[in-house]
């Protein structure tokens, strides 16, 4: 979708954003056993709201996503409705994060926001090295442990 800018019967618009928004206390849980199902739960309420997603990743601990908001939708009704429907739909599916979470609360309260421009290439870009990013920090931080008092003969 580029630049190209998108219209209503008397609208002209291109409002691209890119959000990020983690689940409750932080916790490492997108990328078990739930990511598929979060990836298809997000794609499907954006669809029905008329969002597109330009690029999305889910980390280990938060979702970053590009998209194009309507006009007719701020972006503050489109992420309460996001993430309150989102938190519903995966407790629906998976019923045990319901003990783990408590109250109904999947997402944490805020979310980051900015918007796009025409630099899409270069957040699309970002979104795309963020998991490369992510991958090879896990990686330097997995050392194995060495016994300090132990002879190493």
């Amino acid at each position: 979708m580029a630049n190209k800018a998108n219209s209503l019967s008397h609208t002209k618009w291109m409002c691209k954003y890119h959000i990020v928004f983690t689940p409750k206390y932080r916790r490492k849980i997108i990328y078990s056993q739930y990511r598929e199902s979060i990836g298809v739960i997000l794609r499907q309420l954006c669809t029905y709201k008329g969002v597109e997603i330009i690029e999305g990743h889910l980390m280990i601990d938060h979702v970053h996503i590009l998209v194009s908001i309507p006009p007719k939708l701020s972006v503050s009704q489109f992420m309460g409705y996001l993430k309150g429907k989102s938190a519903l739909m995966i407790f629906d599916k998976h019923a045990n994060l319901k003990y783990k979470f408590g109250n109904r609360h999947f997402w944490s309260e805020g979310y980051y926001v900015s918007t796009v421009g025409l630099n899409e290439a270069t957040i699309k870009k970002y979104i795309q090295d963020q998991e490369k990013h992510d991958i090879a920090l896990d990686k330097l931080s997995v050392k194995e442990y060495e016994d300090p008092f132990r002879d190493s003969k």
